[in-house]
């Protein structure tokens, strides 16, 4: 059983283009960190390069957030 939450997102991922092109933006940015993480030693442009994609990871996580939002206020 699923929350109600959940099932919002759900709908999203099949309804709104908008909401899957973020969520394919969001696990490319986890996908670029993993291999960043894989690494036995980061140098300074890898240090930079992992918080610039943890920001924008977590900037289209929000807008991701607000979509929902939007969603649940609707219904």
């Amino acid at each position: 059983m699923s929350t109600p939450t959940a099932a919002i997102r759900e709908q999203l991922m099949a309804s709104d283009p908008e909401y899957q092109r973020l969520s394919q933006e969001h696990a490319r940015y986890a996908s670029q960190l993993d291999q960043l993480a894989s690494k036995r030693y980061l140098n300074e442009a890898d240090q930079v390069e992992e918080v610039r994609l943890k920001k924008l990871k977590l900037r289209v996580k929000d807008q991701m957030e607000m979509l929902l939002v939007q969603r649940l206020r609707s219904e």
